[in-house]
């Protein structure tokens, strides 16, 4: 059974594949994908260098993940051309490493897939199930200092609206309560599951 979990920016969908983890099922998460692939793929890192400048670049070696994203979410053509130097190589790396977990569990095995963009990468397709994360933006600038309001809307704007991910949603989870409450959701989607719903 292959989960797939998305949401807003914020919204908790870490702290919820963890909460998976819990219970057995291998995590897999697109954004720690991401930033390895940006440490440690060369053809990747030269693609970006060469589309936004030697400007995001920390101390004239590591790509400052900071910096690209206020350039990408800044102008739509840019943000569409981090995606199409990112995307390709994560959902690769995202397919081989279910290959690996099917291949040490058997067909059965449990995985999450940790994707903010899993609906618009079309990601869907390689899960069984989706669970889109609904939490206030209220909440998520209390639980998130990092996170400001403008910067939430440029990211916002980019990404497909909450309403429409919530259409293709098996399971919606509601964070906007504490960690017990999460918990409990969690537990009555994998009692859901386990019994093939």
């Amino acid at each position: 059974m292959i989960i797939g979990i998305t949401g807003s920016i914020g919204s908790g969908k870490t702290t919820i594949a963890k909460i998976f983890s819990k219970y057995h099922y291998n995590r897999i998460d697109a954004d720690e994908i991401g930033h390895d692939l940006m440490k440690k793929n060369k053809i990747l890192r030269n693609k970006i260098l060469k589309d936004f400048g030697q400007e995001v670049l920390y101390k004239k070696k590591i790509i400052d993940r900071k910096k690209l994203g206020d350039i990408a979410f800044s102008d739509e053509k840019k943000f569409l051309k981090l995606n199409s130097i990112m995307h390709p190589p994560i959902i690769s790396e995202i397919r081989t490493r279910i290959g690996h977990i099917k291949k040490e569990c058997g067909d059965n095995a449990k995985i999450i897939v940790d994707a903010p963009l899993l609906l618009e990468t079309n990601l869907k397709r390689y899960v069984d199930k989706v669970i889109v994360v609904k939490t206030f933006l209220g909440t998520i600038f209390k639980r998130n200092k990092r996170f400001h309001y403008d910067k939430l809307e440029k990211i916002s704007k980019f990404q497909m609206p909450l309403y429409e991910k919530l259409k293709h949603a098996d399971f919606v989870i509601d964070n906007n309560d504490d960690l017990n409450y999460l918990e409990g959701q969690v537990i009555r989607i994998i009692k859901k599951l386990n019994n093939k719903v």
